[in-house]
């Protein structure tokens, strides 16, 4: 019914940049909130940052406030993640995620299948 595809990981050196690009698509008819998490080895997935569409805000993640910038292009259902100054520890796979209500349905929450972001020298 919807997906979620992403790209634009890779790997990077400390203190460079990536750009991330999500693109829903399928039967949408709104879209709640489009946001972006991460999934270290070992380690629990968290939120990195959210742009919520009713009130148009945004939320990081304190260990990326000032680094990275979420944006949307509503007219192409996308959300990007731009991440500067990256460091080792932003090294993780980041899932794309989205509320989405469809035309027919119900709202349902979808995850894109991740993209591996690695920094290291």
């Amino acid at each position: 019914q919807v997906q979620l595809v992403e790209s634009g990981g890779g790997l990077v050196q400390p203190g460079g940049s990536l750009r991330l690009s999500c693109a829903a698509s399928g039967s949408i008819f709104s879209i709640y909130h489009m946001g972006w998490y991460r999934q270290a080895p070992g380690k629990q997935r968290e939120l990195v940052a959210i742009s919520i569409t009713s009130s148009d805000t945004t939320t990081y993640a304190d260990s990326v406030k000032g680094r990275f910038a979420i944006s949307r292009d509503n007219a192409k259902n996308t959300v990007y993640l731009l991440m500067n100054s990256l460091k080792p520890e932003d090294t993780a796979v980041y899932y794309c995620n989205a509320v989405i209500r469809l035309v027919v349905g119900p709202p349902g929450n979808y995850w894109g299948q991740g993209t591996q972001v690695t920094v290291s020298s």
